[in-house]
This record gives C-alpha cells, sequence and structure tokens, in this order.
C-alpha cells in the first residue's frame, strides 16, 4: 500500500507541477491549433494535445508548444531539471525494464487493462484505427500524424516496423542516468508509462536510438519545443536527472 502511494505522489507531482506552470496565463492555446505569434502549424487534423496540457500522457499525440505564455512555462519547466553526468552502460538489459510492452507495470495510466501497451498506445494516438477481427485491442491498420516528422503515415500491421514505439527518454539514457539502481518496478513503468510512449515513423525513432536532446532531435522542428517539455515531464515524474548539454538543448528549443 506505500509503495502505491509513492507511485500515486509521483504521478500527480508532474501533473500538478505542469499544471501551476499554465494556470493563469491569460491566453492559453487550444490542443493542437496554431497561435497569433507565428508559431509552428498544428499537426494534421488538430488530433494531437499539447504537453502543457497532457501531463498524464493519456491524450494522443504531440501539439507544438506555441505562444510567449506557454514556452514561457516550458522554460520553467525545463529549468526545474537536475542535471549531471551520463554514467557507463555497464549492465544494460532491455530486460531489466521488463518484458516489452506488458500490461502489468501497476501505478501507469492503462495498465491491466487487457490490452499490452503497445497496442494501447497505437489506439491512443491513431486515427480511422482497424482492429484484428474478434479483437478491441490489437491494432492492425491506422492512420498515424507523425509528430516527430510532420508525415502522415497510412501503417499496416504487414508492414510493422514503418511505425515504431518511442521512449522519450530512452531506456538505456536512464540506466546511465540513475535508473540502473532503481528497483524492477520502477523501471518497468518508465517502460510501460504512455507519458513517455509515441507512435512515431520507424526510420526517425532508428536514428534517434539512445540519444539526448543535446544530439538528437524531431527532424519537424515546429514540436522541438513540445518534444522538450514532454522529455522534462519524463525526467521530473521519476526524479531523473538529465546532462547539462541536454538540458540547454532543451531550454533553446523553447526560446531560452
Amino acid at each position: 500500500m506505500r509503495r502505491r502511494s509513492r507511485i500515486r505522489t509521483a504521478g500527480a507531482a508532474v501533473a500538478a507541477l505542469t499544471l501551476a506552470l499554465v494556470t493563469g496565463c491569460e491566453s492559453l492555446e487550444g490542443d493542437g491549433t496554431s497561435s497569433s505569434d507565428g508559431g509552428s502549424e498544428a499537426p494534421a487534423a488538430g488530433h494531437a494535445a499539447s504537453p502543457l496540457r497532457n501531463p498524464d500522457g493519456t491524450r494522443p499525440g504531440l501539439a507544438p508548444v506555441t505562444g510567449d505564455a506557454d514556452r514561457a512555462a516550458a522554460r520553467k519547466l525545463i529549468e526545474s531539471l537536475k542535471t549531471k553526468g551520463r554514467g557507463p552502460k555497464t549492465g544494460y538489459d532491455r530486460d531489466e525494464f521488463g518484458y516489452a510492452w506488458m500490461d502489468t507495470a501497476d501505478g501507469v495510466p492503462l495498465a491491466r487493462n487487457g490490452c499490452d501497451t503497445r497496442n494501447d498506445v497505437l489506439r491512443r494516438d491513431g486515427q480511422d484505427v482497424r482492429f484484428r477481427s474478434g479483437s478491441n485491442c490489437v491494432v492492425v491498420a491506422m492512420t498515424l500524424h507523425d509528430p516527430y516528422t510532420g508525415t502522415t503515415i497510412e501503417w499496416r500491421k504487414q508492414k510493422a516496423s514503418e511505425v515504431q514505439i518511442d521512449h522519450v527518454v530512452p531506456l538505456s539514457y536512464s540506466w546511465q542516468l540513475g535508473s540502473s539502481r532503481w528497483p524492477e518496478n520502477k523501471r518497468e513503468r518508465l517502460a510501460n508509462d504512455p507519458l513517455n510512449l509515441l507512435p512515431v515513423e520507424g526510420r526517425a525513432n532508428s536514428a534517434k536510438s539512445d540519444s539526448g536532446p543535446a544530439t538528437w532531435l524531431p527532424p519537424s522542428k515546429g514540436v522541438r519545443c513540445a518534444y522538450a517539455v514532454r522529455f522534462a515531464q519524463v525526467a521530473v515524474k521519476y526524479e531523473l536527472a538529465v546532462t547539462a548539454p541536454d538540458r540547454e538543448a532543451m531550454l533553446r528549443q523553447c526560446g531560452g
């Protein structure tokens, strides 16, 4: 019971911090819309939510952060991050974070709903989603508006690798910044938390690998501040430090 209380507290903390940073602004942009300050265009169909309006990751996509008030809130969130050097990768293995796409990572949204994490986030972000016959879980086709490249992908399960699930904060990165010392159930939460997961173009995800924001950013420049915010939200929720160059790169994307 005490462990579950800590899990709820961590999730509530990032939500409260994000909400505090945007509450009180006079003109907050709606999800997936452009602001009047010449900000980047929104993803197609307005399907994506701003990370500042989506602190638990249960809403789809990654809409641009636009407008002076929201970008200031983004910078304040990023500035709250602690920094440290990136340690060795010694001992890292994907299995240290549980088996892939487990539905039993207690303490994160969508856990134990009878559908694995991969299909949960495909269903969350996809449009015109189609399921395997007899299932309301296994996604076999959908339209994805990829935030990283700004392209629209007509995805079919027969070519599964065209869409991959990105860990915004890569698991190997987290290992080198301290998750190697976490209990396994906390690593399982990081690996399966919708806040840390985005379906994106497979090639973009492969190019990112385990890079931090100082060495890789989404090709679509309009979403880079939003990406930095999401990276920061995950780091805050899991009390994970980032490298100093990564924090500096994240601030630059939001005008800092």
